[in-house]
């Protein structure tokens, strides 16, 4: 449902003079990182399809980290098994998922098996737990007893396995990044002395895995002009496909820096690691998302959330409760549509259109609430709220939301999805894109029926602004849990709203 922006246009900023260079360095006996020539100009429009979207992969370390747990698991129930006890299967796949949750397969610099001992713990004694209450559960429901020291043995003899086989792991990843100079290729986005640390620092340490090929320069990197933007999105692009190209480290401290945001969500749609030094770094303390390249603080940015296997199970879900909401509510359906045709006749379907994922206009579906209108008058009225052409019927259905049940065919179609920013019409995301930076930030997942900002109290006559930072905030913390609630909250709303 639309409604009226608030903000005021911001004063236009002077086109600033920039220059953009990748400078690959090769190191010189005796001498750091000398510059070697710029190569051609890439540009977003005409980069070819082969540079546009360079393959993601699984870091090797990662991929053994997995299979060392899966080996420990599996030794661990043919150790056990013989004895003849019940729920040994169970609990090793058990035990590899508490410590798949428990991020001990994740990528990482520092390989350090003493750094993960707490996780490791963790793990365990979660595992423990689970077990314990399982076999409570069970014996309550069966009236019978549970032996659970096979479960037990299989848990505890698979994490000294594990332990071990980590232990092995690191050290050999180790040993390959400073003997043989195995490592991520990287390429460092940022200007100052910072950047020429990262890249002095990933040369004099390469057990951390980084291979610094070069910087992505600018002289001005406060840049506003959309061509300039897709410029250095485009560079960093070719830089992957020429050099292979797997991380970037966003080194850039400038403020509100749009072009930056751009590249930094390009990259990650492309499949590449992303890492950012943070501001004031020397204040920042160490958590889950910090890795440390030496003394040096760097945010890992999480996969895009396209790219991983949770938004697949987010696309069925759409499929399946969108299919199974338009056959409960058939009857309803009908019911609205022979209300909407009696108060104001036909057309019964509102068709309009909007944008979606990445800037692609589709058809969007609504119960009409009012009377025709022109085509001028739907492409450029913000809000219909007290128009005079809403009648009893109409008002009801915008009031309840019964209006947007239609879009439940638009979820089906794979044009929306259930959980995702509202979709605007073309004449208002231009105009939204022009006076808010970020605006076009959102279009980087499908639209949907519901969202963070709509639940959040920002519907009818509210800030964009607020707006469009809700539905960042929700695409940089995505989950199917985040998605839950919102639905969740969306179902408690529309049932108050009902009763008023």
């Amino acid at each position: 449902m639309s409604a009226g922006p608030t903000q005021t246009r911001r004063p236009a900023r002077a086109t600033p003079r920039t220059h953009h260079r990748l400078l690959l360095r090769r190191p010189v006996a005796g001498r750091a990182n000398v510059p070697v020539g710029p190569p051609a100009r890439a540009d977003a429009s005409t980069a070819p399809a082969s540079v546009r979207k360079p393959a993601a992969r699984v870091g090797l370390v990662r991929t053994a980290l997995v299979l060392t747990d899966v080996v420990a698991a599996g030794t661990a129930v043919l150790v056990v098994a013989p004895t003849g006890r019940d729920g040994v299967v169970a609990a090793s796949v058990l035990l590899l998922a508490v410590r798949s949750a428990a991020r001990l397969h994740r990528s990482r610099l520092r390989l350090s098996w003493f750094d993960d001992l707490p996780r490791e713990l963790a793990a365990l004694l979660v595992t423990m737990g689970l077990v314990l209450a399982g076999a409570m559960a069970v014996q309550q429901n069966l009236d019978t007893r549970i032996d659970v020291a096979g479960p037990v043995e299989v848990v505890l003899l698979a994490t000294l396995v594990a332990l071990a086989l980590r232990a092995a792991v690191l050290f050999a990843a180790r040993l390959l990044r400073v003997r043989r100079g195995v490592g991520e290729p990287t390429l460092i986005v940022g200007t100052g002395s910072r950047a020429m640390e990262l890249d002095e620092t990933m040369r004099a340490h390469p057990e951390y895995g980084l291979r610094p090929l070069g910087h992505v320069l600018s002289e001005d990197l406060d840049l506003v002009v959309e061509r300039e933007r897709a410029a250095l999105s485009a560079r960093i692009r070719d830089a992957a496909a020429r050099h292979r190209v797997r991380v970037v480290v966003f080194a850039c401290h400038t403020v509100d820096d749009a072009a930056v945001l751009d590249a930094a969500i390009e990259a990650r749609r492309d499949g590449l690691g992303v890492l950012l030094l943070p501001w004031l770094s020397e204040l920042v303390h160490d958590h889950s998302g910090v890795e440390r390249l030496r003394s040096i603080p760097l945010l890992r940015l999480p996969p895009d959330p396209r790219n991983r296997l949770s938004w697949r199970l987010k696309r069925l879900g759409d499929v399946v409760v969108s299919a199974l909401a338009l056959a409960l509510v058939s009857p309803l359906l009908v019911a609205v549509a022979v209300a909407v045709l009696v108060e104001s006749g036909r057309p019964v379907i509102f068709r309009q259109e909007r944008i979606g994922l990445d800037n692609r206009p589709f058809t969007v579906l609504k119960f009409r609430s009012m009377r025709p209108v022109d085509e001028r008058e739907q492409h450029t009225q913000w809000s219909i709220a007290g128009d005079a052409r809403v009648g009893p019927v109409g008002r009801l259905i915008r009031r309840t939301s019964l209006d947007e049940l239609p879009q439940l065919w638009n979820i089906l179609r794979g044009d929306m999805s259930l959980v995702g920013p509202r979709p605007e019409r073309p004449s208002f995301v231009e105009r939204f894109s022009a006076e808010h930076e970020r605006y076009t930030a959102r279009h980087r997942v499908p639209v949907g029926l519901t969202g963070l900002a709509q639940i959040s109290g920002l519907r009818g006559d509210t800030s964009i602004a607020d707006r469009v930072r809700h539905d960042n905030y929700y695409i940089a913390n995505w989950s199917l849990w985040l998605d839950a609630q919102i639905v969740v909250r969306t179902a408690r709303e529309l049932v108050r709203r009902g009763r008023h």
